[in-house]
């Protein structure tokens, strides 16, 4: 009866180590799902069961086991990998960089020495991804602050996709700073006065009503007529820490009726402030000329990446 126990736990603990890894496998190699993933976590624990049976089983040959050097050779080979893993040098992020796996997060930022990495993921049949390669003059140390959103066709914010929360970070950005505050008020006049932010946005002139007028980021990201989608703009500005030069702005437009999986974002420019003809202050980009030196090199190239 022992010798059968025995084989049966010696079974059942391989057949769940193979699902174990299969699902590890899956889990790094494919984008993030609930099923592989829940899979391999309660297995795991299931797994802990498993072996606690496997140890009961085999006690007087372990504890012989325990009486070797072979014992703090495994022990200290144990904790030499994992403190590795939680350290994560270059090494192991670069075969970490290779998962597919971002969570179960709609977004994602990432930023290291070779470039910064964004991830937007609002429903299963749409990934965009924003690749940014650092140029020379990148410093991981003091990174650079950056703000990436998206504009309707009329130029007007739509969703902030990634920017800072600090006040000081913010005011180095002033171009994505003056869009979303623009934004904000409309919104907040819109809800005072019980009113969408179309009318809004229509009632303060700020734009006129087309059909590219929309500030509903799904009617451009996920447009339920996909036979008339509208087209949008995703723009990023970046700014150095503690340097004189101006933040740079780059963008790229996006077409569904001519939908691309490839892009390369563009430099438009860096922002200026004005007043218009009422006083109002006015934020435009300007041609960006010899004067720029360091704040110019912290971006080699940025490409999107969509998968519809």
């Amino acid at each position: 009866m022992k010798k059968y126990r025995r084989s049966f736990v010696s079974l059942l603990t391989a057949s769940s180590f193979v699902v174990l890894a299969v699902t590890g496998i899956l889990a790094f190699v494919q984008p993030f799902s609930i099923a592989i993933v829940g899979l391999h976590a309660l297995l795991g624990f299931v797994f802990v069961g498993i072996i606690a049976l496997h140890v009961a089983n085999n006690l007087s040959l372990l504890s012989r086991y325990g009486r070797t050097k072979l014992l703090w050779l495994s022990l200290a080979i144990t904790a030499s990998i994992t403190g590795l893993f939680l350290w994560q040098p270059r090494p192991i992020r670069s075969v970490l960089s290779l998962s597919q796996n971002f969570g179960p997060a709609v977004e994602q930022f990432a930023m290291d020495e070779t470039g910064l990495l964004y991830h937007y993921n609002p429903a299963a049949n749409y990934q965009m991804r924003l690749s940014i390669r650092t140029g020379e003059n990148f410093d991981l140390k003091k990174p650079p602050n950056v703000a990436i959103w998206l504009e309707n066709a009329s130029s007007y914010h739509i969703k902030t996709l990634h920017g800072p929360e600090d006040i000081q970070a913010r005011a180095s950005l002033p171009y994505w700073d003056f869009k979303v505050r623009g934004w904000e008020d409309a919104k907040r006049q819109a809800a005072e006065s019980g009113q969408d932010l179309n009318q809004q946005f229509m009632l303060d002139g700020v734009t006129s009503a087309t059909q590219n007028s929309s500030f509903d980021p799904a009617d451009y990201i996920l447009p339920a007529n996909q036979e008339n989608p509208l087209p949008y703009r995703l723009l990023l500005e970046i700014d150095q820490q503690e340097d004189d030069e101006s933040s740079l702005v780059y963008a790229v437009d996006i077409d569904n009726n001519d939908p691309r999986a490839f892009q390369l974002l563009d430099l438009v420019g860096y922002p200026k402030r004005e007043e218009d003809d009422e006083g109002k202050e006015v934020w435009d980009l300007y041609f960006v000329d010899g004067g720029f030196e360091s704040t110019l090199t912290l971006i080699d190239s940025v490409l999107l990446t969509i998968e519809r």
